[in-house]
């Protein structure tokens, strides 16, 4: 079965940069709106081993839509195999954090409705799998983020390795331990009578190199906040790493007024603001999903790319 990848509206450079490294060209597919806003998709060849490539940026519901017209188009086509590679994924809410909030998380089984065989998507909390009754790879940043630190920090052995919340403490304290350095976060104590909420720093970064591990950053203010103790704890320089830059709002703003030393992301989601931003670097992850997607289309475990990123 041939191998086919076509491109979204959302991430055309990135699935460009990932059909290139398999040597293969985007597949044929002309999406456009009626005159009323509604989504129309015309896939232009014949097709295979599909994978659609669309990411959970810009007009989020719009190419939400789209990638599922994109799914039903391709898998009504006879002796298809349809992936979604979603590397940000969408409406991902899997607890109820207060009274009354949805569970966003429950209606992605709309991807099998459409005819989604399996989904390739990065760093995600690992419970979405579950919501799923479809092969799920959760794939990790962490071999290239890994990689951006040995190469870019030259000090990363006198470094700690720091969660800007409690949440992130299980992901960051594994990247900690494959850098074999220490590890703090920043811990929200329980809010008592007549005080406000309080963030202490647990652990230890005076005369370190801080490097902040988040898998996503919108406002950027939690980030924001952490460099700041950091600075006040005795940290020399401080990096933010994070997977997914959203960087909505006030975000650039915040940034550019801390003290990071870079402001690094993965290109999961156009980084459109980095001439806005001379902190913000970006890692290519084009290569991960190319692997991934190889391998898939082999009938290969995608283990190896949690601990290695492919040349």
């Amino acid at each position: 079965m041939p191998i086919k990848i076509f491109s979204g509206s959302s991430r055309q450079d990135l699935s460009q940069k990932t059909a290139d490294r398999l040597g293969q060209e985007l597949g044929k597919v002309v999406t456009k709106k009626f005159s009323n806003q509604e989504t129309c998709v015309e896939i232009g060849e014949s097709v295979g081993d599909v994978h659609i490539l669309q990411s959970g940026c810009g007009e989020i519901n719009d190419n939400r839509m789209e990638l599922l017209i994109m799914i039903n188009a391709c898998k009504i086509a006879p002796g298809s195999r349809v992936t979604a590679v979603i590397p940000c994924f969408p409406c991902a809410q899997d607890k109820e954090d207060k009274s009354r909030a949805a569970i966003s998380a429950k209606l992605v089984n709309t991807l099998s409705i459409a005819g989604t065989d399996r989904i390739i998507t990065m760093a995600n909390a690992s419970q979405i799998q579950g919501f799923f009754d479809i092969p799920v790879d959760n794939l990790y940043a962490d071999p290239a983020v890994l990689k951006w630190i040995k190469e870019n920090i030259s000090e990363w052995r006198n470094g700690t390795i720091v969660s800007p919340d409690a949440g992130g403490a299980k992901g960051v304290t594994a990247v900690a331990e494959r850098l074999n350095v220490d590890f703090a976060l920043i811990h929200k104590e329980p809010k008592k009578a007549n005080e406000v909420d309080r963030k202490v720093l647990v652990g230890y970064v005076k005369d370190c190199v801080a490097i902040l591990v988040d898998d996503m950053a919108d406002p950027c203010d939690t980030i924001c906040y952490a460099a700041d103790k950091l600075f006040s704890a005795g940290a020399t320089r401080v990096y933010a790493i994070l997977t997914h830059g959203i960087f909505s709002g006030p975000a650039i703003t915040h940034i550019n007024s801390a003290g990071f030393e870079a402001v690094v992301v993965t290109n999961t989601i156009p980084e459109d603001k980095v001439k806005h931003c001379s902190k913000i670097q970006v890692i290519d992850i084009s290569m991960i999903l190319a692997e991934a997607i190889r391998r898939t289309h082999n009938g290969e475990s995608v283990v190896y790319l949690f601990s290695h990123v492919p040349l």
